[in-house]
């Protein structure tokens, strides 16, 4: 595992842009957050896999769970139907108490699909999980644009740390998952990258 921190840049490390199409009903954006705005990598590559990024990410976002941590996260969808996913569709993470965490499906391609954080999850925020070619490697990432949901989520994840080694461990563990699923072999390790932009909330 690889890891760094770096001071980030408000409006590079910004989070995309909502499409117009999605419904705004609940949208927990990162204004709405407490804290800095952490701007996330983490990544895998993939080397042996029979699988092109169009397959790899057809099978993931068709079921989100099948690459879950079943210990650390469940993916439950409570909106759309069943299968493929589509924008506006919804999912519940289900995780130890307190943090299960409703999103909303933002965009989806063939590579990739971001989701949008909603009322009552633990952060404020998007985030990405994209495949695609690096050289002869298949590289998968998962990008997050998040504040702290509120103060009490600060409290937990910058104070207590609670929330962040659980994060943690349930995103490079998916990651793990993605590599079986994948059915290559991991290279040079797990990847985590940080940007860090203080906030001001005045």
């Amino acid at each position: 595992m690889h890891r760094s921190e770096e001071p980030g840049d408000p409006e590079r490390d910004a989070p995309p842009p909502l499409p117009g199409e999605l419904d705004r009903a609940e949208l927990q954006h990162v204004e709405d957050g407490a804290g800095p705005l952490f701007h996330r990598r983490y990544s895998v590559a993939i080397r042996d896999t029979p699988l092109s990024p169009e397959e790899l990410m057809s099978q993931v976002s068709g079921d989100p769970d099948r690459v879950a941590p079943k210990e650390l996260a469940s993916f439950q969808k409570v909106h759309g139907p069943h299968g493929a996913m589509h924008v506006n569709d919804e999912y519940v993470v289900r995780m130890p108490a307190p943090w299960d965490g409703p999103v909303r499906v933002v965009a989806v391609t063939p590579t990739s699909f971001r989701l949008v954080t909603l009322a009552s999850h633990l952060e404020a925020g998007q985030i990405e999980f994209r495949a695609e070619r690096d050289g002869a490697l298949l590289r998968f990432t998962i990008e997050s644009w998040a504040r702290n949901g509120d103060r009490f989520a600060e409290l937990l994840y910058a104070r207590l740390r609670m929330a962040k080694e659980v994060q943690l461990h349930v995103w490079t563990s998916l990651l793990e998952r993605v590599v079986a699923l994948a059915g290559g072999r991991l290279t040079g390790g797990i990847e985590i990258r940080t940007r860090r932009v203080e906030v001001d909330d005045g």
